[in-house]
């Protein structure tokens, strides 16, 4: 098997059997019911023990294998769960990514494994793990030495057609009665047909299944010349079997591999279920493909606008109706390619339930954690910049603002802290919400460390929108040492300033002694937004809809100035005020009415004043760096319809 065609499809799966593992993993704390983990962790670990052997990937098979011992202890009931146990299968899930890693980049046995390996034996045998010298001996595993399984070896007719496809068959109808544990040859080889007409599985069977059930399954695939079945512990000395190092490319990856293979060029495959029909066939595309597709669909948009701006009203009813369905069809094409780029949060928060609970260990802390809304979309691109921010949100929570046990129940609380992230779709944006019940933002520690800093007076008495202000500066931290989790002034300000980059902002709210929720607002997508045009002078500007809340026309009488500052009265609200034009650089204008738009960021709103508004149109974001000296209020550039280049306004940064 040529592996380098297959590496792709590999390391996308392993990430997936690798999530699996730590979520199967959170759940096997000694007192859990662990047998539905227990049967997810023995799945994940399988596949990619069959997929790894398949691929060569010696390294990662051995330790897969040995994880694979010890959990088959586990589900049979020969183990159990005791102190120490889930350390050893964390330690050997983080030994195995990073064995995975080295594979794919060509050094696989690289990484040294053998300590885990051999803690993984040591359990399998009944030891008592490091950390748990106080329990029993033999507790862990009772009779590692037991084969549950029973051994089948199949002999296909002469002359079979397409025998490869037939002993598939086979492997499948077993399947359907029991585990199939292991495959003789691989099922690489059974598929390319490099074998002599007889093949051995090694099957978990389920209870009341006898050997006459076992061959009649066999049998059903067709072509089968005999079946001889050994009970369990009754294995043939003549049979080589399978070993370790052989095993099967787990069915559903071997499938995906033969019905598409990509471009095989690099970049991360991303995975398509229909969202009416989860059973419905799926297909892995490189997301490159999606990027380009989609800067075709832009590129489209900006063709339709130009389109009806020159040809105007000058056209006949047969040309506008074809330009209407032409509209129509380019919008569909639009709303297809942006929803395959969605992708379910999950693909990020799967890994935020294993890095709470260690870091709550690190710190001596009893924490809950709940993730929610698991199953909101976001654009691939935004889900891969959003890890980062959450991981800060996250630690900080943990770090800063949840207690210890003693802490909490002094003060009348739960001994256990509660931790929730939380997916949350509203309107064209989606929330990311990180929420604790801890000790909230300590004002007293933050006054302190401001005015240490030189960023308050000593008469200065801050309110919670100070505060907020004051711990998203950058550099700012209350931390008395520096830890692995906090401590260097890198934080809140970073997730603020990466929110606005991706054109979302960030709203914070505490409550003393009672916790701190912190709110992501973000775009769908980022590629395609709907946009309000102001226009100020000769310059046209584009504002996202998304921050738009309302729009008014602006009069001397809205115009006030409060403590030095501007700000506009609009309805019961005082607003703080900017002018587009001041802003840009353009001398004030010559009096004439103009207009007033009311943008919205998280729980800050601004009046901004423009010359005049033209209307909304779907903008396609062109990023772009910004070049030494230029304003900061710009997030990218679009085209409008009539060709003309609009900036798109940075509304989190006009709001900071």
């Amino acid at each position: 098997m040529n592996s380098a065609r297959y590496a792709e499809l590999f390391l996308s799966e392993s990430r997936e059997h690798l999530s699996a593992v730590n979520d199967a993993l959170l759940e096997l704390e000694p007192g859990r019911p662990p047998d539905d983990a227990v049967r997810s962790l023995f799945r994940a670990v399988h596949s990619m023990k069959g997929m790894a052997g398949a691929m060569g990937y010696s390294a990662v098979t051995e330790l897969a294998h040995e994880m694979e011992s010890l959990l088959d202890g586990l589900r049979s009931g020969d183990c159990v769960v005791v102190d120490g146990t889930t350390e050893v299968l964390f330690a050997a899930a983080d030994c195995l990514e990073d064995a995975v890693a080295a594979a794919m980049e060509g050094a696989d046995g690289s990484v040294d494994c053998s300590a885990v390996i051999g803690r993984l034996r040591s359990l399998s045998m009944g030891s008592v793990p490091d950390s748990d010298q106080s329990a029993e001996p033999g507790v862990p595993c009772t009779n590692q030495g037991a084969d549950d399984a029973w051994f089948v070896e199949v002999a296909q007719a002469p002359d079979t057609p397409l025998r490869g496809v037939r002993a598939m068959l086979v492997v499948r109808k077993l399947e359907s009665i029991g585990d199939v544990l292991e495959v003789s040859p691989t099922l690489a080889e059974l598929q390319a047909e490099r074998y002599d007409d007889r093949f051995a599985v090694r099957l978990l069977a389920r209870p009341h299944v006898d050997a006459a059930a076992i061959a009649q399954a066999a049998r059903s695939a067709g072509d089968v010349a005999s079946v001889e079945v050994w009970m369990p512990g009754e294995r043939p000395e003549r049979a080589a079997g399978p070993s370790p190092q052989e095993d099967v490319l787990v069915l559903s990856s071997m499938s995906a591999a033969t019905a598409s293979e990509e471009s095989g060029e690099g970049g991360q495959p991303v995975e398509f279920r229909p969202q009416a029909n989860r059973a419905t066939r799926s297909v892995r595309v490189d997301v490159r493909h999606l990027d380009s597709l989609l800067d075709v669909v832009g590129e489209l948009i900006l063709a339709r606008g130009r389109l009806r701006e020159s040809l105007g009203t000058a056209l006949t009813h047969d040309a506008r109706s074809a330009l209407d369905h032409l509209s129509r069809l380019v919008g569909d094409l639009q709303t297809e390619v942006l929803s395959a780029r969605l992708v379910p949060v999950w693909q990020v928060f799967d890994r935020f339930p294993r890095l709470v609970r260690d870091s709550a260990r690190s710190l001596g802390k009893e924490i809950d954690f709940a993730v929610e809304g698991k199953e909101i979309e976001l654009d691939r691109s935004l889900l891969d910049e959003i890890g980062d921010p959450v991981v800060h949100l996250l630690r900080n929570a943990i770090d800063h603002g949840i207690e210890t046990a003693a802490e909490r129940l002094a003060v009348g609380k739960p001994r256990r802290g509660r931790l929730t992230l939380s997916a949350i779709r509203d309107r064209d944006a989606v929330l990311l919400r990180v929420a604790d019940d801890g000790r909230g933002l300590d004002r007293p520690r933050v006054v302190r460390r401001a005015r240490e800093l030189g960023l308050l007076d000593e008469h200065s008495q801050p309110d919670d929108e100070d505060l907020v202000k004051l711990v998203t500066r950058a550099g700012f931290s209350t931390a008395e040492r520096v830890t692995d989790m906090s401590g260097r002034g890198v934080g809140v300000d970073a997730v603020e300033e990466r929110l606005r980059k991706l054109g979302g902002s960030v709203e914070m709210r505490t409550s003393a002694g009672k916790g701190m929720t912190v709110t992501l607002r973000l775009p769908l997508t980022l590629a395609i937004v709907r946009a309000l045009i102001a226009r100020v002078g000769d310059e046209v500007y584009a504002l996202p809809a998304s921050h738009v809340v309302a729009t008014a026309e602006f009069t001397a009488a809205r115009s006030r100035t409060l403590r030095g500052e501007a700000v506009l009265l609009l309805g019961q609200d005082v607003l703080p005020a900017l002018d587009l034009r001041t802003l840009v650089g353009m001398p004030a204008g010559d009096g004439a009415e103009r207009e007033l738009v009311v943008l919205e960021a998280g729980d800050r709103r601004l009046g901004l004043v423009v010359d005049e508004l033209l209307g909304e149109q779907e903008a396609v974001v062109k990023r772009f760096d910004l070049v030494r000296g230029a304003l900061p209020c710009f997030s990218g550039a679009t085209v409008l319809g009539n060709g003309m280049p609009a900036l798109i306004v940075d509304v989190g940064r006009l709001l900071t």
